[in-house]
């Protein structure tokens, strides 16, 4: 009962992928599967003329049709090359338009998700779900139209030439064909655990490079290069184990079918030689149901493994969908407005906040921050100050009360227009790869370089990036690792709007000042 539901889930994702992609690139698979059934067609008349080609020169020997005969056979193999090319190569564009289109959609989905989202997932994780599940959507999809579209297809032609040819031999695949799926069924369990393990061990090892990139000065400090290389080793053996299992119970399907298919074609040459010698068959029509089974030995072989690789790829679909999926920890209600212009005052009616599974930091709080005068919060480490950084600006919303803007609930605004009234600088320091010029532009990317430079002079930070080599076109490197200390210990960025803002002095005051919106 629990493998049926199993199956049945898969069923369910595979169902799910074919029908979006298919919707969304149906031109590209259009082509792709008639080129697939033509390259079917096309095989099972490779087969078929062999009857043809071996009565016409051993029995009836009438070279008149040699030539006939010849030019079918080089229109046979003419079409099916060119259709093979077709189905490749719309089958290419169509995988990666796939894995574009599957890592944009799981992009924007992260994005919109609220800060919740990200303390409760490790960015690892995230990663791991951005690269390799597109890349197992694609590859699911490729085995599902391959498969059941040209393997299943060409299997159907080729069995069609055997029974019009021999019905009576053709039961042979039919003894076959369920002692194989058998054989495959008992392998599936073992493929989908082992699966599951290793895309946990792939997000491992993203997530000890990215702790050793991040913290490679304590590492290097705290003398942790051992430890790390521990962890690292421990990862990737665990991947390639579990790769090693999977390669192994593959490879088991291949030994199985090859017996199966030797016994199969020997035993069909077997009574073949007594249908012709003593039977008054007629030769070609033995050798056009051997040549059909034989051509039928490498698609039955691809659609008997074809569930052991849809088992290793459907975890990373499921993974994606499971990404796709997850509720939005906090999203504009519909019909949100934007918010309207006001001198800007800000007021907590009433608000009761805590963090999830932990106990309250407010309850029933009132405060009242005038527009135009500078209001300076202050209290031990734990009392709320960032808290109200992050109801302001809608990082999460209270449980219960309003923080209102001029007036309106910010919780019926939209984000834009919210965040666009406020200039952070954030106790974390971060800047983004690239130049200096593109740190500070970032707020609004078609700020002019007088603009730039504006602001950084607001920022007191013009002096010092005019002392650079390179200026304003300096690289910063990842998270301002190309920055030197004696002017930025860490970076600190900050997303300004309405002004530029302001930073620290000394040795904060390359802190990323964003040009105003």
């Amino acid at each position: 009962m629990f493998r049926f539901f199993r199956l049945t889930e898969n069923q369910r994702l595979i169902a799910r992928l074919v029908r979006e992609s298919f919707h969304e690139h149906k031109f590209g698979y259009g082509a792709a599967i008639v080129s697939m059934l033509v390259v079917a067609a096309m095989t099972g008349a490779s087969a078929w003329v062999l009857r043809e080609i071996t009565n016409e020169f051993v029995v009836f020997k009438r070279l008149d049709r040699v030539n006939l005969i010849a030019g079918g056979v080089a229109a046979i193999f003419l079409i099916k090359g060119f259709a093979t090319f077709v189905q490749a190569y719309f089958m290419s564009r169509v995988g990666n338009a796939i894995i574009a289109d599957r890592q944009r959609k799981i992009y924007d989905r992260i994005l919109a998700q609220g800060i919740e989202f990200y303390h409760s997932t490790s960015s690892s994780d995230l990663i791991t779900r951005m690269t390799n599940n597109a890349q197992a959507a694609r590859s699911v999809l490729d085995l599902v139209v391959t498969s059941y579209v040209r393997d299943l297809v060409t299997l159907i032609v080729l069995v069609g030439v055997m029974i019009w040819q021999q019905p009576a031999l053709s039961l042979i695949c039919f003894v076959v064909g369920p002692v194989a799926i058998y054989g495959v069924n008992r392998i599936l369990k073992r493929v989908r655990n082992i699966a599951t393990m290793e895309f946990r061990s792939l997000g491992q090892i993203v997530h000890v490079m990215q702790e050793t990139a991040i913290g490679v000065r304590v590492v290097k400090s705290f003398n942790l290069d051992g430890a790390m290389r521990n962890r690292t080793y421990k990862a990737v053996s665990d991947v390639e184990t579990r790769a090693n299992n999977i390669a192994a119970l593959e490879a088991a399907t291949s030994p199985v079918m090859e017996t199966l298919a030797g016994l199969a074609i020997a035993g069909a040459v077997f009574i073949s030689g007594f249908l012709v010698l003593q039977g008054g068959q007629m030769p070609g029509n033995i050798m056009a149901f051997i040549a059909s089974l034989l051509l039928a030995y490498e698609p039955a072989k691809r659609l008997a493994r074809v569930r052991i690789s849809l088992e290793t790829g459907i975890v990373g679909v499921r993974m994606m969908f499971q990404l796709a999926d997850r509720p939005l920890t906090l999203a504009e209600k519909p019909g949100a407005t934007p918010l309207q212009p006001g001198p800007g005052e800000i007021r907590f009616d009433t608000v009761s906040f805590a963090y999830p599974e932990s106990p309250p930091v407010f309850e029933g709080f009132n405060l009242t921050l005038k527009a135009g005068k500078m209001t300076a919060l202050v209290g031990p480490s734990g009392s709320g100050k960032s808290t109200i950084l992050n109801l302001i600006m809608r990082m999460y919303d209270p449980q219960t009360g309003k923080v209102m803007f001029d007036g309106q609930d910010i919780s019926f605004a939209t984000l834009d227009s919210l965040r666009k009234k406020i200039a952070y600088v954030s106790q974390d320091t971060f800047l983004f790869a690239g130049t200096i010029m593109h740190n500070i532009r970032l707020g609004r990317e078609n700020a002019t370089d007088e603009e730039v430079i504006a602001a950084a002079k607001a920022a007191n930070a013009h002096d010092f990036i005019s002392a650079m080599a390179k200026g304003y076109d300096t690289e910063v490197g990842e998270n301002g690792s190309l920055l030197s200390g004696a002017c930025c210990a860490t970076p600190r960025s900050c997303c300004s709007t309405r002004q530029p803002a302001r930073s620290t002095p000394n040795r904060r005051r390359c802190s990323a000042t964003r040009c105003s919106s």
